[in-house]
Formats: C-alpha cells, sequence, structure tokens
C-alpha cells in the first residue's frame, strides 16, 4: 500500500528533537500559505505568489559562515577567508540553543527531499524549521520525493534552521549573531541570525561540493542546458552574471540553472527549482521567467507590493537583491529527468566591470583552467551584504563561497573531464563595454544570446579568429547578426589610450591573483595560459 505524508509523521529522535507541539511533515503547499499569511510572515500577490520580507538580511552573509573542524573532513577542508573554522564544543553549544528553540515551536515543519537528480549521487536532505515560508522555499528548491520515496527517505543532511535564534559570539565562537555552520561528518546545518533564505539552498550546495568529489564528480556552481541535438551546454558565473536568463532559452530544454554535477552520465542538476533575481524583471526580455512571478507556489523575497496585492519588480527600495523562488517544471521548456549527457561547450559567463573583455572568446584547455581557477566577474549590487554597486573580483571557481575543498580539487576534475569528452570551452563577458562601469553600457543581451547560438550550435568552429594581444585568447572576427566593432571592445571605447592602460591593469591583475593563490599547483602550462602582458 502507498503511504502519503498525510499518514505519517516524522520521526525527529535521529535528530535529538522533542517537539512539545504538532509536527507538520511534508506539508502542502497550501498549508504554507495559510501559515504564513496568518501569522503575517507573506502575503499573496496577484497572480498567486507568496511575497515575503526577509528583514535587514537581503543576501547571503559569508563572513558568518563556518565548518566544524573535526577530525573526520579536517585535512581536506580548505580552511581560510571562505570557510571559517568553528570547534565541535561550539557547533555543540549551538545546537542545543537550536534545538531548545525549535522544540518549543508550533507547528514545526519537516521537509523530507532530495539533493542530486542522478540516483547514482543523490543524498537526502531533511530542512526542520518553524517559518512556514522557509519550508515552502525547501520544498520548492530541492527535488521532490514521490510517496513512496518520502516514507522511506533517511536523511543524509539535516537542517536545523532557526532564524530567530541569536548567536553569542564570545560564548559560541562566532563574528555576530548570525551563524551558518557545517558539521561534515554529522551531516548537519545549523542556520540562526538570518531569514536569507538563500542560506538553506547554498548550504546544502555546499555539502555537495565537498561530497560529489569525493565520488569522482565535478560539482559545479553552473546552468545547464541541452539542445534538441542533444549538445549539453553549461554556465559558470557568480550570481547576476547570466546563469540563468542564459540558460533559460525558448530553443533549448533548461537541465538547471544554478547547481550541477558531471559524472559518469553526464550533467545533472543537484536541484529541483530556481532561485532567480528578479530586479527589473520584464516581460519581454525573459518571459517564461517573469510568469512565475505572477504564479501560485512562487516565493517572492523582498519584492514590493502595494496594498492591491501587485507587485512591482521595478522597485529596488528594499535590496537590488530581489529573488524568486520556483519549481523548475514552471519553466514549459524544464527537462523532466533534470539529466542529460556531457557538454559539448562549456561557457564561463563574467560580468567584467573594466569594460575590457571580448563578448566572446574561445579558450584552449590550459586557457579555460587558467580562467576558471581565476574565476573573475563583478560581484553584483545586493547579493552579499554590503555591496551596493559592481565591484571586480576573482571568485575561484566560479563560486568561491561555496567551495568546501581547495580550488584545485575540482580544477583537476574539470581538466580531466575536458580531456575525456573534448568540450569546446568559451569566456563570455555579459558586463560592460565601451568603457568601464559608470562609463560604458552593459553588454547587449541580444548580442550575447546570439553570440551563445553561434557557439553551442557548432557555427562558431571554423570562423575567423583573431588572438587577442594581452590576453593571448581566440576572439571571432565576426559574427552574423552581431555589430563588428562589438567583438573588438577596444574599438568601442572613445579613448582607445585607455582601453589600452585598462587592459594592461587588469591583465596585471590576473597575473598577481593566480601567481600568488594558484601558480604553485596548477603546473607552468596553465600558468602560461594567462594574460600575455
Amino acid at each position: 500500500m502507498t503511504m502519503t505524508p498525510s499518514r505519517m509523521q516524522a520521526d525527529l529522535s535521529g535528530q535529538g528533537l522533542e517537539p512539545t507541539g504538532t509536527v507538520v511533515w511534508q506539508p502542502t503547499t497550501a498549508q504554507l500559505y495559510t501559515a504564513a499569511i496568518t501569522t503575517g510572515d507573506g502575503a499573496l500577490a496577484h497572480g498567486g505568489p507568496l511575497v515575503v520580507d526577509t528583514g535587514k538580511f537581503t543576501g547571503r552573509s559569508p563572513q558568518d559562515k563556518f565548518v566544524v573542524s573535526e577530525p573526520g573532513s579536517q585535512e581536506r577542508i580548505w580552511w581560510g577567508e571562505i570557510n571559517h573554522p568553528l570547534s565541535e564544543d561550539h557547533f555543540d553549544g549551538l545546537r542545543v540553543k537550536v534545538v531548545e528553540h525549535l522544540e518549543d515551536q508550533d507547528p514545526l515543519y519537516v521537509v523530507d527531499a532530495f539533493a542530486g537528480a542522478d540516483p547514482a549521487h543523490r543524498i537526502g536532505v531533511r530542512v526542520i524549521t518553524a517559518s512556514p515560508y522557509h519550508a515552502l522555499f525547501a520544498k520548492t528548491m530541492f527535488i521532490t520525493p514521490s510517496p513512496d520515496e518520502a516514507y522511506s527517505l533517511r536523511p543524509d543532511v539535516v537542517v536545523l534552521h532557526a532564524p530567530e535564534v541569536e548567536a553569542d559570539p564570545e560564548a559560541d565562537g562566532t563574528r555576530t549573531g548570525t551563524f551558518v555552520v557545517l558539521h561534515p561528518s554529522e551531516g548537519e546545518v545549523l542556520v540562526g541570525g538570518t531569514f536569507y533564505a538563500g542560506e538553506i539552498k547554498k548550504s546544502i550546495f555546499t555539502v555537495m561540493n565537498d561530497r560529489l568529489p569525493l565520488e569522482g564528480v565535478m560539482s559545479m556552481h553552473c546552468s545547464a542546458n541541452v539542445g534538441e541535438d542533444g549538445r549539453v551546454a553549461i554556465f559558470f558565473g557568480l550570481s547576476g552574471t547570466g546563469k540563468t536568463t542564459l540558460s533559460a532559452d525558448p530553443e533549448r530544454s533548461l537541465i538547471g540553472d544554478d547547481e550541477h554535477g558531471w559524472g559518469a552520465n553526464g550533467v545533472f542538476n543537484i536541484e529541483g527549482g530556481c532561485y532567480a533575481k528578479v530586479i527589473r524583471l520584464s516581460a519581454e526580455a525573459e518571459p517564461e521567467i517573469f510568469e512565475t512571478t505572477q504564479t501560485y507556489g512562487t516565493v517572492l523575497e523582498n519584492v514590493a507590493i502595494d496594498e492591491r496585492g501587485v507587485i512591482d519588480l521595478d522597485d529596488d527600495s528594499k535590496t537590488e537583491n530581489t529573488r524568486a523562488a520556483y519549481k523548475l517544471e514552471r519553466i514549459s521548456n524544464a527537462l523532466e529527468a533534470k539529466m542529460a549527457g556531457h557538454p559539448s561547450s562549456v561557457v564561463m559567463l563574467t560580468a567584467d566591470a573594466f569594460g575590457i573583455l571580448p563578448p566572446i572568446a574561445r579558450l584552449s584547455r590550459d586557457q579555460a583552467l587558467f580562467y576558471f581557477l581565476s574565476g573573475f566577474t563583478a560581484k553584483l549590487a545586493g547579493t552579499e551584504i554590503g555591496v551596493q554597486e559592481p565591484q571586480p573580483t576573482f571568485s575561484t571557481c566560479f563560486g568561491a563561497p561555496f567551495l568546501p575543498q581547495p580550488p584545485a580539487v575540482y580544477a583537476r576534475l574539470l581538466g580531466e573531464k575536458l580531456d575525456r569528452h573534448g568540450s569546446a570551452v568559451w569566456l563570455v563577458n555579459t558586463g560592460w563595454t565601451g568603457g568601464p562601469y559608470g562609463e560604458g553600457h552593459r553588454m547587449p543581451i541580444q548580442a550575447t544570446r546570439r553570440l551563445l547560438h553561434a557557439a553551442l550550435s557548432g557555427e562558431l568552429d571554423d570562423v575567423e579568429y583573431r588572438t587577442d594581444p594581452i590576453f593571448g585568447f581566440s576572439v571571432p572576427v565576426s559574427v552574423p547578426g552581431v555589430e563588428p566593432s562589438l567583438l573588438d571592445p577596444r574599438s568601442t571605447w572613445r579613448d582607445r589610450d585607455a582601453y589600452d592602460a585598462k587592459a594592461k591593469e587588469l591583465a596585471a591583475m590576473f597575473a598577481s591573483n593566480f601567481e600568488t593563490r594558484f601558480a604553485a599547483e596548477a603546473g607552468e602550462a596553465v600558468a602560461a595560459a594567462g594574460p600575455l602582458g
């Protein structure tokens, strides 16, 4: 007989919880809407989305992310500015605070789901929270099990989510009252002091970034899609560089918009949903994503709403980092299996705030590893606390905040995959042209789409290329449908001497970053694949 969630109750004894109130296991969307609206945690908007406010935290707080320093994982963790150590004693103390808080909540919501669409590499995830909209977020962002799977699911990772609980920095070893703590061997995440839902999603991604490499799987901060011809493309990039927008191509099937693994069977989505930036989203430019913002089941974070329940996606009064969380299936061309074959194209997206890089360049294998390790882009406004305008940054592997292991681990895996499958690699600038941020303008999305279509279809395989004199990569001389001058960023600047000076400055930044951080482990061939000077 099939067991349904309504006939079962979650056993939380394995997590050491003894709740005093009602435990709602696998709550329905309707239950969570009702609870969020009743408690004032959310508002129903016209069309059906649930609009919520995440308070003072409208982005991730990376400086408050910790990894427990414990024997089972100590040697493989990339300790430093990304992964801050927390002692087991401090973890235990925080856990007591979180558990005591959760035990007193009525009701308490338990969401069981999967991370990883490939059954060979998926894990069971359990999120325990008293917040209805965070429970809905978890239901949305992770892969929904069937009723039978839910009944038999045993969590590999548990998120104990208590945003109302704040740490005592002196007693708990934290920086502030906010904490996001991963215990790798125990498979537990503690979240407190922040209502930003993205911390739940990225904590599980961090877990997968730790576990998948141990299985020989490349874990990636990327979107992915596949064409009717079976040609798979993956798109690396930080938030705001276009991973979601560019992968949601109506002519291709969407595998996922943010987190993937690349294993023996090909590419697979880690998630079951999308978490898209929606500031100034338009129905004309991005119709499918726009439609999700008007749909029942979508969670809208920090989006402005008026007294009539009408949302305003152009309003950035709360943050530039307004977000929509929706099921992948809301995109009409989403691939149901969330899995496809091995990539024929690897795209590295960068939002170059200097206005120096061309809109597309073809990379050699060694150049691919150089630019992957460099992870050059610009942090965009609102993505992290304190970021008000684009800031040039080098984010290792296009996802440094989520890497528990050293970058060399992921670069080695990427090199092995490229060698085995012969994927073409492209560097695509979705940032500025005609000058730096404040003087130039954002790269036209229509041109980016046209260039990507040409690259992914094989149209650029045999066109004429020029070698960039400073960066050394290959740039197509002309592409039908794209203004030729756009392909030569120097020609878009009014002051060519200023371009040359800024290009040399950027090249020097690349060289310095690589020499300081990666040269010792990357090898001479990869180091030599950087800018020529």
